[in-house]
């Protein structure tokens, strides 16, 4: 477990970063440029069916078409945490002094969900794919999560949203074989992110040691549902339904498949390391991670 910090301490150095590494995707990406010729929309070993059958069938254009509006959802899935994301910091500080780091900070967070949002939506209109969302079950249990949402839970769960993309994105950044653009959207977001999850990683751990044994149980509950609310939804099924495939049968494949699974898990190792030395996994609980293919 990181040593606990002072928040106001902690804030000025991250406010600091932020002063010098932000974007504004309006402008620092070239909206205009052309996608390029024969380029995945990501890499093609973080698609949900590498490595089945149902991959191994699918022509060159359908494995693109198919990585493009895998990255779209994704990225649509971040939309919809962002924005609940944003609503539950605004909640946390709404009492608290705005004059101090510590609340400068998380409005300044919000300031770069916001630009992150955009950039994702953009991104989905250059790749001709729709505004894919969580299906409505997950949609109205965001809308509960936001409002209810207290303690560790409000910021493991960020962290839950932005650890597991954060390896994801760094890999699409490093691959050639991907778009142009998905690399700059994935460079934005990983670079202003590493500020989120320290921000996040900090107040987990300070929340953590004051919670009691039932608080622990219930926080460890909900926070296992939303992992697996989180990667329910990361590929929407009308995405294999755009590379021409079966949505029944692509969702089935997509969660049988080892490969995927095996992704997930490593890009989640620190998270959960980091959850359980918190005291955030653990008992009944890790069953719902497993559940998620994050443990």
């Amino acid at each position: 477990m990181q040593p606990r910090h002072d928040r106001d301490t902690t804030a000025r150095r991250l406010l600091a970063s932020a002063a010098k590494h932000s974007y504004d995707p309006q402008v620092d990406i070239d909206w205009t440029e052309p996608l390029g010729q024969g380029l995945y929309g990501l890499s093609p070993e973080w698609s949900s069916l590498y490595g089945t059958p149902l991959w191994d069938g699918l022509d060159e254009d359908r494995r693109i078409t198919l990585t493009e509006h895998e990255f779209c959802s994704v990225s649509g899935v971040g939309i919809w945490f962002e924005m609940i994301l944003m609503q539950m910091i605004l909640r946390d500080v709404y009492d608290q002094d705005p004059a101090t780091p510590h609340v400068q900070f998380a409005l300044t967070e919000i300031a770069d969900e916001c630009r992150h949002s955009i950039m994702f939506a953009r991104t989905a209109e250059k790749y001709g794919a729709p505004s894919y969302r969580p299906e409505h079950r997950s949609h109205q249990l965001g809308r509960l999560f936001k409002t209810l949402a207290h303690g560790p839970d409000l910021f493991a769960s960020i962290l839950v949203a932005e650890e597991v993309l954060d390896i994801f994105q760094r890999e699409l950044i490093a691959d050639e074989r991907v778009q142009p653009l998905t690399r700059a959207v994935s460079r934005i977001h990983v670079i202003e992110e590493a500020r989120h999850m320290r921000f996040a990683r900090e107040e987990i751990a300070r929340r953590a040691a004051d919670m009691s044994r039932a608080q622990r149980g219930q926080q460890r509950l909900v926070l296992g549902i939303v992992a697996n609310v989180i990667i329910d939804n990361l590929v929407h099924r009308d995405v294999y339904a755009a590379a021409g495939l079966d949505p029944d049968e692509a969702v089935a494949v997509a969660r049988a498949n080892d490969h995927y699974g095996d992704k997930l898990r490593a890009s989640a190792e620190n998270l959960t390391t980091f959850l359980a030395d918190a005291g955030l996994i653990g008992g009944p609980s890790a069953r719902l991670w497993r559940r998620a293919r994050l443990l």
